[in-house]
């Protein structure tokens, strides 16, 4: 070991470039580009999110072609889906179903050529039509399991 205090595999990157050692080369890095965040404008994530959101698309390859860490995109989704979530428990949001109205109850279904089967499901209930049955009796069955989720 030489009498300076550097490691032996410190040499190839402090080789003296002058007789005296008064001076040595150092290994120096060059970093090209901005350096900087880059701003999104909220149209631009939303477009981006959006993509990322369609059927059969790959959260790692959208953001490769926009240019971004596959870790951000994955916490703009969630900052989405937060944000709407909280905006549904604020009644800004309306749900994301369609209620089923019924009309017109009274009177008997078609005939027994003409029948057909009804299966309906509300969360964890469901209700099996078969055969004949009164218009007023289903019309009563679906109003009291509207009213049991409520």
């Amino acid at each position: 070991m030489s009498k300076d205090s550097r490691k032996d595999s410190d040499r190839d990157r402090h080789t003296p470039i002058l007789k005296d050692f008064s001076d040595t080369l150092q290994r120096i890095e060059i970093i090209t580009g901005t350096g900087r965040r880059r701003r999104w404008s909220a149209d631009a994530k939303a477009a981006i999110i959006a993509e990322s959101f369609a059927p059969g698309a790959s959260v790692s390859a959208v953001a490769r072609r926009h240019d971004i860490s596959p870790s951000l995109l994955f916490l703009w989704r969630r900052q989405t889906t937060r944000a709407k979530v909280a905006a549904r428990r604020a009644g800004d949001v309306p749900p994301g179903f369609v209620p089923v109205a019924i009309t017109g109850c009274g009177g008997e279904l078609p005939s027994r050529e003409e029948q057909a089967a009804i299966e309906i499901e509300v969360g964890a209930v469901r209700i099996r039509v078969r055969g004949t049955v009164d218009r007023r009796a289903l019309c009563e069955v679906l109003a009291a399991v509207g009213t049991v989720g409520r």
